[in-house]
């Protein structure tokens, strides 16, 4: 199997400083290129862009998954087990607010998986997941 390519994602942010604090610091995410309008993160390997955009920052509407009401527009990333237990207590300590809290959804069935969802300080919303097996990533 080959590696993956890094995908890029470019998302709106209402303070540079406020997406250094979460990314940065707290995500540990590191920093690559930067203006005085945007800013790449490495968020595990992947290239994400935070763009100044005040008006366009936040999430508004959700849908229902597994009794939750997921944020339509969000991003994240697909960790191994272990990596997801350790950020999602690293954030629980870190006093975050989570808008779905760490937990398995889907429990019995070929999609379980561990799910947590907060947003930004700019109100995006972000979720990171796992799988037990990765091979049923697309299961059906």
């Amino acid at each position: 199997m080959t590696a993956l390519p890094p995908f890029h994602l470019a998302f709106p942010v209402t303070s540079l400083a406020k997406a250094r604090a979460f990314y940065g610091a707290l995500l540990g995410c590191p920093e690559g290129r930067s203006s005085e309008e945007w800013v790449d993160f490495n968020l595990y390997g992947h290239q994400i862009v935070a763009h100044l955009a005040p008006g366009e920052a936040g999430q508004k509407g959700t849908n229902a998954v597994d009794g939750d009401n997921v944020p339509v527009r969000h991003f994240g990333v697909v960790l191994g087990m272990d990596e997801w237990e350790r950020l999602a207590k690293k954030l629980g300590d870190a006093g975050v607010s989570f808008i779905i809290e760490p937990h398995v959804r889907f429990k019995g069935e070929v999609g379980e998986q561990a799910t947590m969802f907060l947003l930004d300080p700019c109100g995006n919303a972000l979720e990171f997941k796992a799988f037990r097996d990765i091979g049923r990533l697309f299961a059906r």
